[in-house]
């Protein structure tokens, strides 16, 4: 049996969800997907992230959004959903806190609505079907 100690260097690197001081970057994933919100649950926590709360809405995620304000780092945000749009969430959340960092999510097609989201202040976007590479990579300019 293969143990740690006989490759030291193996997994070495320190997880891309940690902050310098060691403590998780903390994550409200809003989808109205279940699936999609269990995949982006999945590729952050695999790399350290917490995620400390979900929202099927945009106006769940404006009230969850403030009831963990300031514990939260980072917003993934699906942009079409039922009630209320993420384009229309964004606009409240960054109303509320000017510094929030928000990624949108979108499925192929909706660049008007990217190209919308990031003029009012969306800090990056990701397109689905989700590719783990490219969730951390964004995930992570964007909290540098």
């Amino acid at each position: 049996m293969i143990a740690k100690v006989d490759y030291p260097n193996i997994n070495d690197r320190k997880p891309d969800g940690l902050k310098t001081d060691g403590t998780p970057y903390k994550v409200l994933v809003v989808d109205d997907s279940m699936f999609v919100v269990k995949q982006i649950g999945q590729i952050l926590t695999s790399e350290g992230f917490e995620i400390v709360g979900t929202a099927v809405d945009g106006s769940e995620a404006l009230e969850k959004y403030k009831e963990l304000h300031p514990n939260v780092d980072l917003v993934t945000m699906d942009i079409t959903m039922p009630k209320v749009d993420g384009v229309t969430a964004l606009e409240h959340i960054l109303a509320f806190d000017k510094d929030a960092r928000i990624i949108m999510i979108s499925a192929l097609g909706k660049q008007d609505l990217v190209k919308k989201a990031l003029m009012i202040g969306a800090k990056n976007y990701i397109v689905k079907p989700l590719d783990r590479k490219k969730v951390l990579e964004r995930v992570v300019q964007c909290l540098k």
